[in-house]
């Protein structure tokens, strides 16, 4: 794995060991930003990466103009690779980690407001259909919320979708309802 754009490009980044993750391809990630970048605009932003990983996402849009980046993860290891991660990329210091449980984290989070929040959860989380809504109230004006998920879930109210293999990506702008359909 490699960032795959911005002043940090082709620099590498760990994965989590064993399958308990499933981190977002350079492929899909590039294509994803590529995407992002005509209707978001990074510069200065703050954003959030749920279910975080080794942090790729949240490490992509700093390397893309992002001020700060906070990484939710529940997994003590899997979220010292995120950190370990950001350590070698030198942009600890625009990070903040958080170990908790994401669900849980967005019923008590309040006051932070995020530009972006970039969600990537395990597909067989229940709970998916939901985090649209959930998100909401952390994004700040104009924020968005993107959502990767399988081909199970629709969203009704979703900005755009777009599917990159098995990997379908919806984005929500604040405000937006999360109305999933055909779960």
């Amino acid at each position: 794995m490699r960032i795959t754009g911005g002043r940090l490009v082709r620099r590498p980044l760990a994965a989590p060991r064993g399958d308990a993750t499933r981190p977002t391809t350079d492929r899909t990630r590039e294509a994803l930003f590529s995407a992002l970048g005509h209707r978001l605009d990074l510069n200065g932003a703050r954003v959030a990466d749920l279910f975080a990983g080794s942090g790729a996402l949240g490490l992509e849009a700093l390397s893309r103009g992002a001020a700060h980046a906070t990484f939710v993860e529940r997994h003590g290891p899997t979220l010292a690779v995120a950190r370990a991660n950001a350590a070698s990329l030198g942009v600890e210091r625009d990070c903040a980690f958080v170990r908790a449980d994401v669900l849980v984290w967005l019923a008590r989070a309040g006051g932070e407001r995020f530009d972006v929040v970039f969600a990537d959860p395990p597909y067989a989380l229940d709970a998916i259909p939901a985090l649209p809504d959930l998100v909401q109230p952390l994004l700040a004006p104009g924020g968005a919320l993107v959502l990767e998920h399988d081909a199970r879930h629709a969203f009704r109210d979703a900005a755009w979708t777009r599917t990159w293999g098995r990997t379908v990506v919806s984005l929500f702008d604040a405000d937006a309802a999360g109305d999933a359909v055909g779960d």
